[in-house]
């Protein structure tokens, strides 16, 4: 997650009572059935070496996000998920030195409904190694954003080997977030050269360990779409419900959705289950694997199948902004 800098004074003093709510659902369909299983042992895998020190904190335009990229494209390549542009690599316009977000793509099966795109992303960039000398310098950055960039991967496996969406699918691991949104802000001007056609984006932020609530995750700008009503309908569960915290200090303008919005004007929302009392170690050098809850990670991914798959497939737009 970018940093938050006005959140320093406040971030570990967030009130504990704060009241959430949850969306009415609208029972217009019924949940989808997934019998697909996310595998627990490739989730810790992939997350643990993503976020070893191998990696060096992942820092953009370094030679420890170099091996996460290259990680990340023998993973798509791996799971037959083809290059969207000629290679996996997407070089930022707006970074000094070489940077790339890697994107993938799933093509849809429908003839028409595959015109439309579905962007699934999160960022594997982080902080990197700390200057001032100490025992422990590297920020793994497992929760921020391994973890979702982990989530990611896994539901790009799931559709490449079910072949269950209609709509295309773009995967997107952004670098230069944590740089000020870089690399969302340079693919989104490109794709709206194309005219790319958005229906919207799901970017998942740090879901490295669960809440303390009746729901599984929040969602960013939760009053700005139907998104979250719809998740849940989709999966039958109280799967997003509204964080105030979110809302007190607009984590909605924080992460790579904003760039898909700022330009598309569509749906394009983060999900998270980082709620300012559930890990102490935001832009730490003890954000590492040891403190990820892999089962919880599983749990989180295998959950939103069943409602990517029906945003995927689904005869009409059914995610729609706000008036």
């Amino acid at each position: 997650m970018k940093k938050l800098y006005f959140l320093i004074p406040f971030i570990f003093f967030a009130c504990k009572s704060g009241t959430s709510i949850l969306p009415e659902k609208e029972g217009n369909s019924k949940p989808i059935e997934v019998t697909y299983k996310v595998n627990e042992t490739e989730i810790s895998d992939f997350l643990k070496y993503l976020s070893s020190d191998e990696m060096e904190g992942r820092e953009t335009g370094t030679k420890g996000i170099e091996k996460a990229a290259v990680f990340l494209e023998d993973f798509l390549k791996k799971n037959n998920i083809k290059p969207y542009f000629k290679t996996y690599r997407d070089t930022l316009t707006n970074f000094k030195s070489p940077a790339f977000n890697i994107v993938g793509v799933i093509e849809g099966t429908d003839p028409e409904l595959k015109k439309e795109f579905v962007v699934l992303s999160a960022h594997y960039d982080h902080i990197g190694i700390e200057k001032k000398e100490q025992a422990d310098k590297i920020n793994n950055g497992a929760n921020d954003d391994a973890s979702g960039v982990t989530s990611v991967a896994a539901m790009g496996k799931y559709f490449s080997e079910t072949k269950s969406n209609k709509r295309s699918i773009l995967i997107v691991f952004f670098a230069g977030e944590e740089k000020g949104l870089l690399g969302s802000k340079s693919l989104v001007e490109k794709l709206k050269k194309q005219n790319f056609n958005l229906y919207t984006q799901l970017n998942i932020e740090m879901i490295g360990v669960p809440m303390k609530r009746d729901y599984l995750a929040y969602i960013t700008g939760f009053d700005k779409s139907n998104m979250a009503t719809k998740i849940n309908e989709y999966t039958g569960k109280n799967t997003i419900g509204f964080l105030p915290k979110e809302a007190e200090y607009q984590l909605f303008y924080r992460s790579d959705n904003y760039s898909f919005y700022d330009v598309f004007k569509k749906p394009c929302q983060s999900i998270s289950t980082f709620d300012f009392e559930n890990f102490d170690f935001y832009h730490h050098v003890s954000d590492e694997f040891k403190l990820m809850d892999i089962p919880h990670i599983t749990a989180f991914t295998q959950e939103l199948l069943p409602a990517v798959t029906k945003i995927t497939t689904s005869p009409t737009q059914e995610i729609t902004m706000n008036k």
